[in-house]
């Protein structure tokens, strides 16, 4: 193969990244896969004495590297927001992401407003990032009804948080499991991630299934089991 064959097929590596990246959802992988792009499209520009775009491509590396040291550098702020059942807000953000909430997690997703039904948003540096909902039956296991992050935020930062002591969801020593449903391909290996061990139901039916006692030490702290621990909540 001729050296310019070579150059053109570097060449098009840039372009496939440049385009990938712009593909991403997730904020961090758009600027990985950019950078990565970018990288590939300098070297191609110098092999072809291309200079102007050597310094433009020299730019977008700076740029995405600024965000990036951002992203992993900076330490984000993690909040539970616990929302009431008839929060306006609350119906507004699963309407607004109904259509990703079923076709990258839980296809047979409906959201009915339950008594005891606890709802909370995940703040990240105050911005809504991640929704949880799980159902609390008096029994000893706490059964999820949604576990989403929006599609930016899927670094599996959220996720860490609210699997760990920090957020203190999971505080009641009364509760001891946790359950969710099997979902898209994707949303299983998450679980699996987060320590969810598959499982069937009496019924017969497939379930993940998370033993809380193999996660951080939650003792003394709140909970999804006690309504009035005081945390913030929504009052439409």
């Amino acid at each position: 193969m001729s050296a310019a064959a070579v150059y053109e097929l570097i060449g098009y590596l840039g372009s496939a990244l440049v385009v990938a990246s712009l593909s991403m959802k997730s904020i961090l992988r758009l600027r990985i896969v950019g950078l990565a792009g970018a990288v590939v499209f300098c070297t191609y520009a110098t092999l072809i004495s291309a200079y102007p775009i050597v310094i433009t491509n020299l730019v977008i590396v700076g740029i995405h590297s600024y965000y990036l040291r951002q992203l992993l550098g900076s330490k984000p702020v993690f909040t539970v927001l616990e929302v009431r059942q008839g929060s306006r807000y609350l119906e507004y953000f699963i309407d607004h992401y109904i259509d990703d909430i079923r076709q990258e997690f839980l296809p047979d997703f409906h959201y009915e407003p339950k008594p005891d039904r606890y709802r909370a948003f995940i703040l990240r540096d105050m911005v809504p990032t991640g929704l949880f909902i799980c159902d609390l039956d008096g029994t000893d296991t706490a059964k999820v009804q949604l576990d989403y992050v929006i599609p930016a935020y899927r670094d599996l930062k959220v996720a860490r948080f609210l699997y760990s002591a920090s957020s203190a969801i999971f505080a009641d020593p009364t509760i001891t499991h946790v359950e969710s449903p099997p979902g898209t391909r994707q949303y299983n290996e998450y679980l699996v991630r987060m320590g969810y061990e598959k499982a069937t139901t009496r019924e017969g039916a497939t379930t993940y299934r998370l033993r809380l006692a193999d996660l951080p030490s939650q003792a003394g702290r709140r909970s999804v089991a006690d309504p009035h621990r005081g945390s913030k909540a929504n009052s439409e």
